[in-house]
C-alpha cells in the first residue's frame, strides 16, 4: 500500500459521506479484527504493546524500551497479516540515536505506508516541557520528521496538541492530522483527568481550522481524552465542522479487549455443573 492509494481511498470515503476511522493496533490479532471490521487506517507504536500488556498508554513516553526499536520488531507481528489496509509506523521523531532519513527508508522498505508521531513530547507540558524543548528535543523534530516523510511519499498522520502544530503540521506535508484532547479515559487504565466532550469538541475545532487555513484538502480525525467510546465520537462530530472521522488507539483495541474478555469469563463462571 501506497501512499496515492491510501489517500485515494481516504478521499473517496470522505467524499462519500463515510466516517475515515484509524485504528492503533498492539498485536496482529488486534490489527486483523480491526481490518475485519473495516478501518481505513492501522497505526502501530510502542504504546500499543505497552496498552495490551496492561499498562497505561503513557508507558510509551517513559524509558522502558527504544520506542523506535519497538516499532520495527512489531511490525514482523502485523505487517504479514494485514490484507489491504494502510498500515503506519509511530515513529519517536525527537530520538538522538538515530539518522532519522535512512530510518524512514527503512520503514517503506518494511511495508510500512505512512508514520506518524509517537511517542510524542505534545503530551508534555510544564516545565519538562519547556525544558525539552531549550536542550533540542522539541516538538519541532517531529515537524521536521513529518516533512521527511513526506519528501519519501509515505502517508503522514501526526498528532497536534494546538493550533499552531496543527499549522506547523500542515505546513510540512501532513496529509491527516489527528487533533490529539488528551489520554483516553475510560476502562481499568484509562485517564480519569480529562476535557468535557463540549472542550474537547472546541480544541478540535481550532486545530482543524489552523491546519486548513494552511491546507484546505487535509484530512482531519478527532482522538483521545474523553472520546473513548463511538457514542463520544458522535458528539464531537455532531458538534465541529469538517472532521472527517476518528482515531482510536485504547478505543480500538484496549477498551473492546477488557469488555470482551471480561464478560466471557463472566459466562463460563455462570455455566451449570452436571450431576
Amino acid at each position: 500500500m501506497n501512499r496515492e492509494t491510501a489517500l485515494e481511498r481516504l478521499r473517496a470515503a470522505a467524499e462519500a459521506g463515510r466516517p475515515i476511522i484509524g485504528a492503533g493496533a498492539g498485536t496482529g490479532l488486534s490489527a486483523k479484527a480491526a481490518e475485519a471490521g473495516g478501518v481505513d487506517l492501522l497505526i502501530i507504536y510502542n504504546s500499543g504493546r505497552y496498552r495490551m500488556a496492561g499498562r497505561g498508554s503513557l508507558a510509551g513516553l517513559l524509558p522502558y524500551g527504544d520506542a523506535n526499536a519497538i516499532v520495527v520488531d512489531m511490525a514482523r507481528e502485523v505487517l504479514p497479516v494485514v490484507r489491504d489496509t494502510p498500515v503506519l509506523a509511530g515513529v519517536c521523531g525527537t530520538d538522538p540515536f538515530r539518522l532519522m532519513g535512512p530510518f524512514l527508508d527503512e520503514l517503506k522498505a518494511m511495508g510500512f505506508a505512512g508514520v506518524q508521531n509517537f511517542p510524542t513530547v505534545g503530551l508534555y507540558d510544564g516545565k519538562f516541557r519547556q525544558n525539552l524543548e531549550e536542550t533540542g528535543m522539541g516538538y519541532g523534530l517531529e515537524v521536521d520528521m513529518i516533512r521527511e516523510a513526506r519528501r519519501r511519499d509515505l502517508l503522514t498522520a501526526p498528532y497536534v496538541f494546538d493550533a499552531g502544530q496543527a499549522a506547523a503540521m500542515a505546513e510540512a506535508g501532513a496529509d491527516v492530522l489527528v487533533p490529539h484532547v488528551g489520554l483516553t479515559t475510560s476502562g481499568s487504565i484509562g485517564a480519569e483527568t480529562a476535557l468535557t466532550l463540549d472542550e474537547a469538541a472546541a480544541a478540535v475545532q481550532e486545530m482543524r481550522d489552523a491546519a486548513v487555513a494552511v491546507n484546505p484538502g487535509i484530512i482531519v480525525l478527532c482522538h483521545g481524552g474523553p472520546i473513548a467510546e463511538p457514542d463520544d465520537a458522535q458528539f464531537v462530530l455532531d458538534h465541529t465542522d469538517g472532521i472527517a472521522g476518528f482515531f482510536g488507539a485504547s478505543s480500538m483495541e484496549r477498551l473492546p479487549t477488557e469488555k470482551a474478555i471480561a464478560a466471557q469469563a463472566t459466562r463460563f463462571k455462570s455455566l451449570r455443573l452436571g450431576r
